[in-house]
């Protein structure tokens, strides 16, 4: 961590050199008559000041220097204050400029660590920088220094006194203090000092190697005993969070620490060519996000403007456009900006209006800013409407975890009903659309069984449809992973030669298929709860065939590479099974989400092992790749495939571009098949 000044050559070599007497001497005669102020001045630091430190105070100002503070605090009402240094130097110079208008203040040149006062002498001990210029490191040596300080500081302070620091509070540091007080039975305030942050970045502008840590103050209170440890934090003067362990209390000053250097970065630099920075917001006190906010960059070029935030209305988060990296650099490109902060809402909060999220996010957002911004900052959005969320159902199973089903209002005031699991709330598990219908003159809400959600399922509806023939004779079609069970109804909508089979591990989602998004069960649509994995198994025993059979199965274990399936389902007895109960010309189809690279080649090669005819296909807005395997060479080309399809029956219209199927509209696979890859 560097310590920022106005000029670097007054920095130490090593910072050893800043607990010497010699160091400071050579320190305070270069800088002459200037005052130097480690942390802020009294206007940045008044708020503190007045809070912690009373007008009749009898005040120990320790390691003075040649700073303002102690004569503004003077001047302001502040009377009764000495001041000590180790610095002969500087307590000369504090003396020459104090003797005639501030003579009753006193200036001693003593060492914090062995003062000569007595005991209980002051109420307040008020040390700007001192601490951290002693701490320089935590050797042994440096420690015992620090421990003669503290002892010091309380001999020296009343019962009921205070030990006021403004300090960075390095890792170190903030250590120790958090050990040494309530062990000495001192009640120990943190406080985030934000007007001294800002004053310090826009002091360091035009110095490109600065980087502005927080700065706090330690506001340590002096008691004969304690029956138990007081710790607290206070992020802003309004706001004061008690926790019960040292670890909670260092984690909060963590965090902002943290932050600083993320903001520092992004002020100077671009993440041009990375992926977006993501940023987490909470509001003092608690620990669940309120806003996530996406950092995103794009080459400075003529008529772009520097900088701006783009709020994602409420439900909206999951499109590609919001939640991926990529959907969000297009987005970046459309809005002609340099930069832009996307910040997406959390929705298990409350949020009132737009308006009252903009002023909430303005100090945030602007300190994502580039070094220098001085134009106001924009906050776009998608119309004035911040979007609507209601939870319709919260449930948890034993296998899927916590999850709920809600409704949303998108774009063109549809509404849509999702299922989400609570362990990846950015995933959308299932998703319909609710149109209203007019029955007997009233109006009702059903789910549209013609929509399709997600990209991925458009594609594997093709693949059923590709193993479906022109003889409308019946197909069995197995699909593994149920979800919301939207899928399943638009092929039995779609296809009317399908005769389907899903599968489903936990029995909590087929409830909430039937309850919340429309599942019927007939004689052409049938529900298995069981392992996938055990089913396949049995059907491979009994002889069962089918002509499609689709995997649409998520882990639930997210720190995998591969997200879809489980890995179990790629095992080489599993693909076996697969193999056999796979009709002769039927077609197996995949839905892989693999980030591995590694992982998903040897999964594809695995695939290849087994079916004589591989081919994939991969989304453009997801990170899905649809599989298709067959167990003979039927569609070893495309041509010969192109052939086949041509003489097919039953045709669909094109979900690639409306997302939705009909059966009274026709699809000309030829472009499908010309972005395949074998």
């Amino acid at each position: 961590m560097k310590f920022i000044t106005e000029k670097m050559n007054l920095l130490p070599k090593t910072h050893e050199e800043f607990a010497t007497v010699d160091y400071w001497n050579t320190f305070f005669k270069k800088r002459g008559e200037k005052a130097f102020e480690w942390y802020g001045e009294y206007l940045e630091l008044c708020e503190q000041i007045h809070k912690y430190i009373r007008p009749n105070d009898r005040i120990l100002m320790v390691g003075c220097g040649n700073s303002k503070l102690s004569m503004d605090m003077y001047d302001s009402g502040f009377k009764d204050i000495t001041n000590i240094d180790i610095s002969a130097v500087a307590i000369k110079k504090m003396q020459e400029i104090n003797a005639r208008n501030r003579s009753d203040m006193k200036f001693i040149q003593m060492d914090a660590t062995n003062m000569s006062f007595d005991n209980e002498q002051f109420s307040v001990a008020l040390d700007k920088g001192t601490l951290d210029a002693l701490f320089v490191d935590d050797s042994e040596n440096t420690q015992k220094t620090v421990e003669a300080y503290f002892k010091e500081v309380g001999r020296v302070l009343r019962n009921g006194g205070r030990y006021v620091c403004i300090t960075l509070l390095q890792e170190h540091i903030l250590k120790y203090v958090v050990e040494y007080f309530p062990k000495n039975a001192f009640m120990l305030r943190i406080v985030h000092c934000p007007d001294a942050d800002k004053a310090n970045q826009e002091k360091n502008v035009d110095n490109p190697d600065a980087v502005s840590m927080p700065v706090f103050t330690i506001v340590a209170t002096k008691f004969k005993s304690l029956p138990m440890p007081i710790l607290e934090f206070s992020y802003s003067s309004d706001k004061v969070q008690r926790f019960n362990s040292t670890i909670d209390l260092q984690n909060s000053v963590k965090s902002l620490q943290t932050a600083a250097v993320v903001c520092n970065g992004l002020g100077r630099t671009d993440v041009v060519g990375h992926n977006d920075v993501s940023i987490d917001l909470c509001k003092p006190g608690e620990s669940n996000p309120r806003y996530t906010v996406h950092i995103v960059d794009q080459p400075p070029t003529r008529g772009l403007g520097k900088y701006a935030a783009f709020i994602v209305p409420q439900g909206r988060e999951v499109e590609w456009l919001f939640a991926t990296s990529k959907g969000r650099k297009k987005l970046l490109e459309q809005s002609k900006f340099q930069r832009m902060a996307v910040v997406t809402l959390h929705r298990d909060q409350c949020y009132q209006s737009m308006e009252e999220v903009n002023a909430e996010l303005a100090d945030s957002i602007k300190s994502f800013a580039p070094i220098g911004l001085k134009e106001q900052i924009p906050f776009l959005s998608i119309g004035a409407d911040m979007g609507t969320r209601t939870t319709l159902y919260k449930g948890t199973s034993d296998i899927s975890g916590d999850f709920l089903v809600e409704e949303v209002k998108g774009s063109d005031d549809k509404t849509f009903r999702r299922l989400i699991f609570m362990n990846n709330q950015a995933v959308v598990q299932s998703e319909a659309l609710i149109k209203k219908v007019k029955i007997k003159g009233k109006e009702h809400e059903k789910i549209d069984f013609g929509y399709l959600a997600c990209q991925h399922h458009a594609y594997m509806s093709l693949g059923v449809q590709l193993a479906a023939d022109s003889e409308q004779q019946m197909r069995n079609v197995l699909v593994v992973g149920l979800g919301g069970g939207g899928l399943c109804m638009f092929l039995h909508e779609a296809i009317p030669n399908i005769d389907i089979t899903a599968v489903d591990i936990d029995p909590a989602m087929a409830n909430v298929a039937e309850q919340y998004f429309g599942l019927q069960k007939d004689e052409r649509l049938h529900i298995v709860i069981e392992d996938g994995l055990q089913f396949l198994n049995n059907c491979t025993k009994e002889g069962r065939r089918f002509d499609a059979i689709l995997f649409d199965v998520d882990s639930k274990d997210l720190t995998l590479g591969m997200s879809c399936p489980p890995p179990a389902f790629m095992s080489h007895d599993v693909l076996l099974n697969l193999k056999s109960i796979l009709s002769e010309n039927g077609l197996f189809i995949l839905n892989l989400v693999c980030r591995d690279e590694t992982l998903r080649e040897k999964t594809l090669d695995d695939l290849k092992e087994i079916f004589p005819s591989l081919c994939s296909y991969k989304l453009d807005e997801d990170v899905n790749e649809i599989i298709y395997g067959t167990n003979n060479d039927k569609y070893k080309n495309l041509p010969a495939w192109k052939k086949s399809l041509g003489a097919s029956g039953q045709k669909l219209n094109s979900v690639t571009k409306k997302k939705k199927l009909c059966k009274d509209e026709v699809l000309d696979v030829t472009d499908f098949l010309n972005e395949l890859k074998i």
